[in-house]
C-alpha cells in the first residue's frame, strides 16, 4: 500500500492566497492520489479554506460551499478521500484574486514509463546495414558498367 502524501498548497507552507503563486500550475505539475493530504497555509485574517462543487469554484461562489475547512489559525489540512475532482476556493473575495484551487485525485500513480525495447537499436543497426548495402551495390553498377 502507498504511503499518504502531504502536499503544500502552492508549494510552499504560506502558498494560499500568495500573489506570485498560479494555483492552477501548482496543481496540474502534481499528482494527487487517493488517501493524499492538502495543507493550506496562510494569512487567517485574510483567507479561508472551503471545499465547493465545480460551479461555485468557476464562479467564486461561497454561499453553498461543501465544507468549511477553515480551522482559524491559517494552518488547515485536509485528507482526499475520493478519487475525484476536488474545488477550494477562499471565501470573502479573494476567490476573484484566483486564491482558488483544483486538483484531481486518481487511485493509483501512474506508472512509470517503459524502457526502451532492446530491439530499437537493433532496428536503427538493421537500417544501416541495408543503407551500406545499397552504397555498395550502388558503386560496384558505377565501377562495373
Amino acid at each position: 500500500m502507498a504511503k499518504s502524501e502531504l502536499h503544500n498548497v502552492g508549494g510552499s507552507k504560506i502558498s494560499w492566497g500568495d500573489p506570485n503563486v498560479n494555483l492552477t500550475t501548482w496543481s496540474i505539475h502534481e499528482q494527487f492520489l487517493l488517501n493524499d493530504w492538502l495543507y493550506f497555509g496562510y494569512d487567517r485574517h485574510r483567507f479561508s479554506v472551503l471545499e465547493v462543487n465545480k460551479s461555485s469554484y468557476e464562479s467564486c461562489n461561497e454561499k453553498e460551499f461543501i465544507k468549511n475547512i477553515t480551522g482559524g489559525a491559517g494552518r488547515d489540512v485536509f485528507q482526499l478521500l475520493e478519487a475525484k475532482p476536488y474545488y477550494f476556493i477562499s471565501g470573502g473575495g479573494p476567490c476573484w484574486q484566483n486564491v482558488k484551487v483544483a486538483v484531481n485525485v486518481v487511485l493509483h500513480a501512474a506508472p512509470a514509463p517503459q524502457p526502451a525495447s532492446p530491439n530499437s537499436a537493433s532496428d536503427y543497426s538493421h537500417i544501416n546495414q541495408t543503407f551500406v548495402v545499397l552504397i555498395l551495390v550502388f558503386i560496384w553498377g558505377i565501377l562495373f558498367n
